[in-house]
This record gives structure tokens, sequence and C-alpha cells, in this order.
């Protein structure tokens, strides 16, 4: 019987320089994606396209790292970020791993508003079939709360500090 978990996360984010130009902003979707994800951990793949290698994460004795396929566009005046597909490095032979991140940043009124889902599906890996499957899925949600929670961290630190930086720019 395959684990699964999963975690959200919302922003409002207000923006006091500038809000009238996020929208122009978040239409420069490399230079948002960059701000948003590590560069140093992102391969682009051709336009719109990138390879992700995720933190290696720890969980219980195994570390892992999920490497993931993203694709960013503009749909509906957000820019949506979207795992195409993804493996998992670590965990050995893993045939039934599934990732799925769907995500949305928009501007809105008073800054930036956005959504982001994550949700896990695997085999329970030989290496831990003695932790009961609850332990498991909990630590998994924690997991994915935490990735998201990060992710939220850069939006409002690292895009922030992008998006003046653009602004002087442009």
């Amino acid at each position: 019987m395959p684990l699964a978990f999963s975690a959200s996360q919302q922003l409002q984010l207000d923006v006091s320089h500038q809000p009238e130009r996020l929208a122009a902003y978040l239409s420069d979707q490399d230079r948002v994606v960059k701000a948003l994800l590590d560069p140093n951990q992102l391969e682009p793949l051709g336009p719109g396209r990138y390879r992700y290698a995720v933190t290696h994460l720890q969980v219980f004795q195994l570390q892992i790292q999920p490497v993931v396929d993203l694709r960013i566009h503009l749909a509906q005046d957000r820019l949506v970020l979207e795992a195409t597909e993804c493996e998992l490095e670590g965990l050995g032979l893993v045939d039934d791993f599934q990732l799925t991140l769907g995500s949305w940043l928009a501007a809105g009124a008073n800054g930036l508003e956005g959504e982001a889902s994550l949700a896990v599906t695997v085999s329970q890996p030989s290496l831990l079939k003695l932790i009961p499957a609850k332990v498991l899925e909990a630590t998994g949600r924690s997991l994915l709360a935490g990735i998201l929670l990060g992710i939220k961290g850069r939006v409002g630190q690292q895009l922030l500090s992008d998006y003046r930086l653009w602004c002087q720019e442009h």
C-alpha cells in the first residue's frame, strides 16, 4: 500500500513599493523562477522549462533528493509553476514515486497573492518497513509543509528584493 501525503500554503503579501508594476514583473518568468528557487539548483531545459534539484532531505535514516522538472507559464493573469516530472534519488529502486506540484502567483490589489499545493505518493521503502505508515505519512506532511514554508520565505525576502531591483532597472 503506497504512502500518500500533501501540504498546501497560501500567500498574501503586501507590497508597498510600486505594487502597480507587479504584473509586469511577474511576466518576466525566467527572472521570477530564479528569484523563487535557488538558481544554483536550477537547470534551464528550454523556454519555460527547468529541472530543479531540491536540497537533500533527511527522512529518518535515509537521505533523499527530489529532482523535479518544472514548467512555468502565464495563465489568466497568474504566473503558474507546476511539476511535470520528478525522480527521487536516494531511495534505491522506487518505481512508483509521484510528486504533484501546482502553484501560482498573481498581482493583487495590495501586493502578491498565491497558492501552492504539494503532494507525494510513494511505496514504503524497505529500509523503513518497521515504521508505521501513519508515522511516515505525518513525517512526509511535515517535510512538504517545511518545503512550502521555505519557498514562501523566499517569496517574502528574495523575490521582493529582486522585484525592487527590477523596478530600478526598468
